[in-house]
């Protein structure tokens, strides 16, 4: 629950003085959500962890939603707690986020590879995830990694509560995330915007050396 802090701390921004009236909604609507992805906590496919966060996020959207606020703003509301949840907070999380990147191709990731293209291969839940690794290089601009969601266990709930049209938002978040570790995320479909997958492909991002960078500044 340690999430929960990233969204008071918004709600007191756009909602000063009404702040705890709307987190207390929330949490009403959240406890109601939350027997829905009861089994994400101990599902077998380690995507499903995601979803206790995904039914506070969807929580928070019908909250707002009943107070008649625009999708815009929901939208800029949700994407400044999720950035702000995501992004690292000292240096240390910062090259933490970077680790995973930097493996990718070591006998150790080939070997956790495996593991997790087992465990995410199948549901761990019929209202949870399902995705595939891709590690054909050729398909995976020379990373040797690559992941397809096969099926949304956030677009399944927010189908069910009749909040499809939100899905998207969270979606947003995953070039965040990648650029974090190093990536550049080239998606060219999902789940959420009606396609049969949602498609994750990472290029490593080309990082320029600090002198380099300086002497091409100061040429130009």
């Amino acid at each position: 629950m340690g999430y929960r802090k990233f969204f008071t701390k918004t709600l007191e921004k756009y909602y000063p003085g009404n702040s705890d009236a709307l987190r207390k909604e929330i949490d009403v609507r959240f406890y109601k959500i939350q027997k829905d992805v009861a089994f994400a906590l101990t599902s077998g496919n380690p995507i499903d962890r995601r979803l206790d966060f995904t039914a506070y996020f969807l929580s928070l959207i019908q909250t707002l939603e009943s107070k008649n606020q625009s999708f815009d703003l929901i939208k800029e509301i949700c994407l400044e707690i999720t950035y702000d949840y995501v992004s690292p907070k000292n240096s240390f999380q910062k090259w933490l986020k970077k680790i995973p990147a930097r493996i990718i191709g070591l006998k150790i990731s080939k070997i956790a590879l495996k593991i997790f293209k087992k465990k995410i291969g199948k549901t761990g839940h019929p209202d949870g995830f399902r995705a595939e690794i891709i590690t054909d290089k050729n398909e995976t601009f020379g990373l040797g990694y690559g992941v397809n969601i096969l099926e949304c266990g956030i677009c399944k709930l927010f189908q069910k509560h009749n909040a499809s049209k939100y899905a998207s938002i969270l979606c947003e978040v995953d070039k965040l995330t990648s650029e974090l570790a190093g990536l550049e995320l080239i998606r060219t479909s999902t789940i959420a915007y009606g396609a049969e997958i949602c498609d994750f492909k990472w290029k490593r991002k080309v990082s320029i050396p600090h002198r380099r960078l300086q002497n091409n500044l100061t040429r130009s």
